[in-house]
């Protein structure tokens, strides 16, 4: 039976609990190597099964409905009318490559309406089917929740196409009163910029709809609810609907800090406003000091601080084998004090992650490329969805009943999972073992692209169905390869780690047996001696051994 269409009816078993989740790094086209506007997204939400979502481009009858639910509970909010024509859409990218992701900031609670039609989720993935360009995905957004009412809390979207990148921001009116106060500022074709779960436009131009549009009364409705008092040209979005506390600083406006501290020199200047001993923010976008390539962009999404004054690999949290990742809550409390971990980049709970490559300069069936991969862009393979494709790889989809608590062997949320959670106890000693595959295949995935995007552009000068078929068969074929080889590599840490011992290898990786053929001895690594000197601190002489 085919899948129907109604909105997000593949999420209905997803309860997602969304708390500090999600980060989106952008870079102008200027600003890349080869001119590709990119955007990355993480889902980070317990609860969220991550898979390749997919609606087929569809004419749709006159008097046609749209059931809408909630992306992040499947709860069903109401009905909209059909658009006639929809497109095809992979993912967070629809087939003229405009791609639209998000981030959470909450703001302020009054604001929320329970009688809105017009979820966050839904608006990415109606105005993905509805629209060509970033602003036209803009103007379908806004006019949506003015018309049918905004559902969800204060958020961030990113909203691309190949010649522009826009940040819009938008938090409801409260309870029964449709419509939504919003900015929306393009990002200069030469900057960089980000986002993570805290509202990042503060002051914005009152009169430059090339660059920065806005609701009619986004400055009134916060003089009305007491939000603002100044003049026009000193109101802050931010400050009026999402004032400033320490998770937005620490755990958010901190995983910005780190991209800009990766790509330009200015980090330690903003350090002191993630700190808290300043409460200047950063600027929305910035020049970063070299052009930077979707790999860069992958290298950020995988990012635990490290080598940072906020690098959470060398304290007593991290364990003897240095583990980037803390377990959840982010606070907690110790003989009545509260203390928190830090919340990088890359988390262990993320659902699904993707760099997206939008290029102007190419026919869309060919240019926009969604590196997709399921948990942790740590731990996972960025494979090329190219976004014409006309349908998921199998093993992205919810194949043989998987879901967030439905295990398959052929999942790849599943397997990414199994892999990542063998590595997170023994991170130093394994994660040797996770790069080296991880960047074989990316590798050789970059390695391709020209020649098969120069393929697919012949064919698709001569018949666009024939390119869209071929792009589509090779975004199959590189998902389920790069799943058949995590498998196989799943299988192999289990025998090399299998009870806390390392069998020997050869320089090649094949394990060794002995001139008998049986196979060799082990290395029983034991602990670090870092660990073992604060063992010893900690225990005192319990475990000394006397003559």
């Amino acid at each position: 039976m085919k899948k129907k269409f109604a909105l997000c009816a593949l999420l209905l078993t997803a309860f997602v609990a969304k708390s500090f989740a999600c980060t989106n790094l952008i870079v102008g086209k200027n600003a890349s190597t080869d001119g590709s506007t990119i955007v990355s997204y993480s889902a980070d939400s317990y609860g969220l099964f991550g898979e390749l979502y997919h609606w087929p481009a569809a004419t749709h009858p006159k008097d046609a409905m749209l059931d809408i639910y909630e992306w992040d509970t499947g709860k069903y909010l109401g009905q909209i009318p059909q658009a006639r024509q929809t497109y095809n859409v992979v993912g967070n990218i629809n087939e003229f490559q405009l791609t639209i992701a998000e981030t959470t900031f909450g703001g302020r609670p009054e604001l929320s309406d329970s009688t809105g039609i017009m979820d966050y989720g839904s608006l990415i993935y109606v105005a993905l089917q509805r629209s060509r360009t970033a602003r036209e995905a803009i103007k379908v957004m806004t006019d949506l929740v003015q018309q049918y009412g905004y559902y969800s809390s204060g958020e961030s979207f990113t909203i691309a196409d190949p010649n522009e990148i826009w940040i819009m921001e938008m938090i409801g009116k409260g309870p029964g009163v449709k419509g939504a106060v919003w900015v929306a500022v393009r990002v200069p074709d030469d900057c960089i910029s980000a986002h993570a779960n805290q509202a990042r436009i503060h002051q914005f131009p009152l009169n430059d709809k090339e660059n920065c549009l806005y609701s009619p009364d986004v400055i009134s409705f916060a003089r009305e609810k007491g939000f603002f008092d100044g003049v026009n040209k000193d109101f802050s979005f931010a400050n009026a609907y999402a004032p400033l506390d320490f998770g937005a600083r620490r755990y958010c406006e901190a995983r910005v800090w780190s991209f800009y501290n990766m790509y330009t020199k200015d980090g330690e200047e903003y350090l002191p406003y993630i700190m808290g001993e300043t409460d200047t923010p950063m600027p929305l976008f910035v020049k970063a000091d070299r052009k930077l390539s979707v790999q860069d962009v992958m290298h950020a999404m995988r990012d635990h601080y490290e080598g940072t004054p906020l690098d959470i690999t060398n304290d007593f949290g991290a364990g003897p084998y240095k583990i980037p990742y803390r377990l959840s809550p982010l606070s907690f409390k110790v003989d009545g004090e509260d203390y928190f971990n830090e919340r990088p980049i890359s988390t262990q709970q993320t659902g699904f992650v993707f760099v997206s490559q939008m290029r102007a300069h190419m026919p869309d069936a060919v240019g926009g490329v969604l590196w997709f991969g399921t948990d942790d862009a740590n731990m996972t393979v960025f494979t090329p969805v190219y976004c014409c494709a006309t349908q998921a790889p199998v093993c992205y989809t919810r194949v043989d009943g998987a879901d967030y608590i439905t295990f398959s062997w052929n999942s790849a949320f599943w397997i990414y999972n199994w892999v990542a959670n063998m590595v997170y106890p023994r991170y130093s000693l394994m994660i040797g073992d996770v790069r080296a595959e991880q960047e074989k295949l990316e590798n050789t995935f970059f390695e391709a692209q020209p020649g098969i995007e120069e393929v697919a552009t012949k064919l698709y000068k001569k018949d666009k169905a024939e390119a869209v078929s071929f792009l589509t068969n090779y975004t199959d074929m590189m998902a389920q390869s790069a799943f058949s080889d995590w498998k196989r590599l799943g299988e192999y840490i289990l025998v090399k780690y299998a009870d806390g011992v390392v069998r020997k290898t050869n320089p090649n990786g094949e394990f060794q047996r002995n001139s008998i053929g049986q196979p060799a001895g082990v290395i029983r690594t034991g602990y670090p001696e870092e660990f073992l000197k604060e063992y010893v601190k900690q225990t005192g002489n319990r475990y000394k051994i006397n003559p």
